[in-house]
């Protein structure tokens, strides 16, 4: 079966703490339930977290819907988004299944990265190493007023920007992630293709704000 790799790289600094971590906890968990109605994405979607305040780990590997358990998240720190980039590199290239002569391999992952901050280690090390990984769609989501939309623009060509962090916000940004998984895997089940771009996704909603 080839799977629909989904990586959620969330920015855990301490600015994030109160209502935006409770938002994106509870946001994370909407978009799971949501998913797991969807028949095509039950079969295809995998889905992993990595969060980053001073450094970056992978607090949940490629899982399917049904055995996902979100684990605790806590604010603290600062805003290490090049180690993420970094430990979001290697965890493609370990759990990604690269198609061979044999069998094929895994769709291509889709990443939501979402930080509310400026990166404030070498993050540019960190993009080399991502560059060199190939991705579906990478998507960029700049939380509140004090978001590096500049840095995220290098990662990726995709960034939406949100005005706030509260909850209300943060959970339509993850009921927009969870659609935009629901029609990638309804996509790769009816035609056998993976969405190529951004205007592949369902519009955002008016919460989300594309910086051009």
């Amino acid at each position: 079966m080839r799977r629909l790799p989904v990586y959620l790289v969330l920015d855990t600094s301490g600015s994030m703490n109160g209502e935006p971590i409770e938002a994106v906890k509870n946001g994370v968990q909407l978009m799971i339930s949501s998913l797991r109605q969807n028949p095509q994405a039950i079969e295809t979607a995998f889905i992993s977290i990595i969060t980053f305040d001073s450094m970056a780990r992978q607090i949940i590997p490629l899982t399917e819907l049904a055995a996902f358990q979100m684990t605790e998240i806590k604010a603290s720190g600062t805003t290490a988004l090049g180690d993420a980039l970094k430990v979001l590199s290697r965890c493609i290239d370990t759990e990604v299944a690269k198609t061979t002569t044999e069998q094929k391999g895994d769709w291509k992952p889709m990443v939501f990265i979402m930080t509310d901050g400026i990166p404030t280690d070498d993050w540019q090390s960190g993009l080399a190493e991502y560059r060199q990984r190939k991705t579906a769609i990478t998507v960029a989501c700049a939380a509140g007023a004090k978001a590096d939309t500049a840095s995220l623009k290098k990662i990726t060509d995709t960034v939406v920007q949100l005005d706030t962090t509260d909850a209300a916000t943060i959970s339509r940004f993850f009921s927009w992630v969870s659609a935009s998984i629901s029609a990638t895997s309804t996509k790769i089940e009816s035609s056998g293709k993976e969405v190529t771009g951004w205007e592949e996704l369902p519009p955002p909603p008016a919460e989300l704000n594309i910086v051009v």
